[in-house]
């Protein structure tokens, strides 16, 4: 197909151009977890659509900037998976705004699961280039890339409860088939380079299937 070393350069072009829009989004989801831990009520359910939102741009932003603009020259599949990310973040824009969303609470297998995959995706999967003798520059950052975008809302699925009204039920669940596909697709592209991080979005994927099927709490 196309030689790692190709493949990475991807990122370093991306990430010279729109280096700003993952510290933009980051910022703003910060502000919003800092908003979300002092209240409850509507403002835990605005916090939970905000972040969502930011998401959903971040989805789209990969399908034009990674997909469509830098990947498509290398890869006949490019143009169907830069649709499958608009479908994605529209599909997340949609889910904003249905009813009943809050915040998963506690310490369950979902939280926790959650949370991990969530630091994984903001910090750890940008510092694989380092960690695999890459330059900095070609670095996955969320909202930029695909693959930490799809383990990051992985992590969102799971620690968002839309079990009160059945849309919001029924769209969550939806939701589960790109990100799990992108990280299949990825793992298996990772593989066939000859790179080894590609386990670690495999090993993600499943973790956060497997917290899954742990029922969010029941708040009454």
């Amino acid at each position: 197909m196309f030689s790692p070393t190709i493949y990475w350069r991807l990122f370093e072009s991306l990430n010279r151009e729109a280096w700003a829009l993952p510290l933009a989004l980051a910022t703003g989801a910060l502000a919003v977890s800092w908003r979300t831990a002092r209240g409850t009520g509507r403002g835990a359910i605005r916090s939970v659509r905000a972040v969502v939102g930011l998401l959903a741009i971040g989805w789209l932003w990969v399908a034009w900037a990674f997909f469509w603009q830098r990947f498509a020259p290398i890869s006949t599949a490019a143009p169907a998976f830069a649709g499958l990310f608009v479908a994605q973040g529209l599909g997340l824009m949609g889910f904003a705004f249905a009813p009943g969303l809050r915040w998963v609470t506690g310490h369950g297998v979902r939280r926790v699961a959650g949370l991990l995959i969530a630091a994984w995706a903001l910090v750890a999967h940008p510092s694989l280039a380092v960690v695999f003798g890459r330059p900095g520059l070609q670095a996955e950052w969320l909202t930029l890339a695909p693959d930490p975008t799809a383990l990051a809302t992985l992590a969102l699925l799971l620690l968002v409860d839309g079990s009160r009204h059945r849309y919001a039920r029924v769209w969550q669940r939806v939701l589960w088939g790109l990100p799990l596909l992108w990280c299949a697709a990825s793992s298996l592209t990772l593989w066939t380079l000859g790179e080894a991080q590609g386990v670690a979005v495999a090993v993600l994927a499943a973790l956060a299937c497997l917290a899954a099927a742990r029922r969010p709490p029941d708040h009454g």
